[in-house]
C-alpha cells in the first residue's frame, strides 16, 4: 500500500506519447505542475478521420526534443535537478508507445537518472491530484475513466491500489463519439464537435438504446449497438436532410445516461466518498453535469488541459511510485496492452 507523506518531496520529468500526442511536463511533489507542454497531432489526423498509428509515431519522432527541451525550460530547470525520468508505458499504439520510452530511457541513461515506466490510465486517474481539490480527496473513491480508447470504472482504494469493477465491452465511449461525428459529418475529434452540436439539438428527438444496464452486466459498457441505431436512423433521411443537432443530442445523451447509471450504482455499492471523472470525454458538459445532478457526493473533474492526455498526470502516477521506492530497469519495453489491475 502507497501512503501519502509530507516528507517525501519529488520533482519529476514525465514523457507521454501513447497515441497521438507528445507531451512532457516537470511537476513537483506529484500536485504542482512547473511546465505542461503538449504537441497536438489533430489536424494531423482530422483527414483520416482518425488516429493513423504510422502518422503519429513519425510525428512523435519528429516533435519529442523540442517538447522536452520547452518544457524544461519553461520549468527554470536543468537535468540535475530532477529525481526521475517518467514515461508511458502502456497502454496505448506500440510505435507511439516505443518513441516516448526508448527517448525516456536515453535520457535517464545519459543523466544517470531513475526511470519509471507509467500506466497510462493510473495517470489519468491521479490527474485529479494536481487540481486544486486535492487535498479534500479521501479514499474509497470511484473513477470512470472515459475517452477515445477506454471507458472503465476503478475503485480507488489509496495510492497504487485499485479495484477493476467493469469496463467496455466494445467499443469506448470516446471511440464511439468519433465514429457517430463521422457519421454526420462532424470535423474530427467527434467528442467535443458533437458536444457542441448537441447544444442546438432537442435530446428527446430520438429514443435511442441504452444498452448493458441490465444488472448480470454488471458495471461494463456496451455502445456498439447504439452506433448501429444512429445509423439505421441516419438512414432514413434523404442525402442533405439529417437533422445532425437533433440527433447528435439523441446520441449524447444515450452515452451519457450510459455512463451516469451505471457509475451511480457503482458509487452506491462500494461506499465512494467521492467520483471522479477523467479522460477526454470528461471534458463533455452533458456529462458532468448529469453525473453531478445523480450523485450526493462530490463530483470531481480535472481542468479540461489535464482531461486529454498529457504528462503531467504521468508525473503525478509516478510520484507515488517513486516515493515508495520503485526503480525501473533501463531494459523496460512498452506494453501496448498494460492492465493497471
Amino acid at each position: 500500500m502507497m501512503n501519502e507523506s509530507t516528507k517525501n518531496e519529488t520533482r519529476i520529468l514525465a514523457i507521454e506519447t501513447s497515441c497521438d500526442e507528445t507531451a512532457a511536463s516537470v511537476v513537483d511533489n506529484g500536485t504542482k505542475i512547473l511546465s505542461n507542454v503538449i504537441a497536438s497531432q489533430t489536424n494531423l489526423h482530422a483527414e483520416y478521420g482518425g488516429i493513423f498509428p504510422e502518422v503519429a509515431s513519425r510525428r512523435h519522432i519528429e516533435v519529442i526534443y523540442p517538447v522536452i527541451e520547452q518544457a524544461m525550460r519553461g520549468a527554470f530547470i536543468g537535468f540535475d535537478d530532477l529525481d526521475c525520468i517518467a514515461v508511458t508505458r502502456g497502454p496505448g499504439l506500440v510505435g507511439s508507445l516505443l518513441v516516448g520510452v526508448n527517448t525516456a530511457k536515453g535520457l535517464a541513461m545519459a543523466r544517470n537518472k531513475p526511470l519509471l515506466g507509467i500506466n497510462h490510465i493510473e495517470g489519468h486517474i491521479c490527474s485529479l491530484w494536481l487540481s486544486k481539490e486535492a487535498d479534500a480527496i479521501e479514499f474509497p473513491i470511484l473513477t470512470l475513466v472515459v475517452s477515445g480508447g477506454h471507458t472503465e470504472l476503478y475503485l480507488m482504494l489509496d495510492h497504487g491500489r485499485y479495484q477493476h469493477l467493469g469496463g467496455t465491452m466494445d467499443d469506448a465511449a470516446g471511440e464511439a463519439f468519433d465514429k457517430i461525428g463521422r457519421l454526420l459529418g462532424l470535423p474530427y475529434p467527434g467528442g467535443p464537435a458533437i458536444d457542441a452540436a448537441s447544444e442546438k439539438g432537442n435530446h428527446h428527438a430520438f429514443r435511442f438504446p441504452r444498452a448493458a444496464l441490465q444488472q448480470e452486466h454488471g458495471y461494463n459498457f456496451s455502445f456498439s449497438g447504439l452506433k448501429t441505431a444512429v445509423l439505421r436512423q441516419t438512414k432514413q433521411f434523404q442525402p442533405g436532410h439529417l437533422p445532425v443537432h437533433d440527433l447528435a443530442a439523441s446520441f449524447q445523451a444515450a452515452v451519457v445516461d450510459a455512463l451516469v447509471i451505471k457509475t451511480v450504482r457503482a458509487a452506491t455499492d462500494y461506499g465512494a466518498t467521492a467520483v471522479h471523472l477523467a479522460g477526454g470525454v470528461s471534458a463533455n458538459r452533458a456529462l458532468r453535469k448529469s453525473m453531478k445532478e445523480a450523485l450526493e457526493i462530490p463530483v470531481r473533474v480535472p481542468p479540461p488541459e489535464l482531461c486529454t492526455d498529457n504528462a503531467a498526470m504521468i508525473a503525478a502516477a509516478a510520484h507515488w511510485h517513486f516515493i515508495n521506492g520503485r526503480r525501473d530497469a533501463l531494459s523496460m519495453d512498452v506494453i501496448p496492452s498494460l492492465q493497471l489491475v
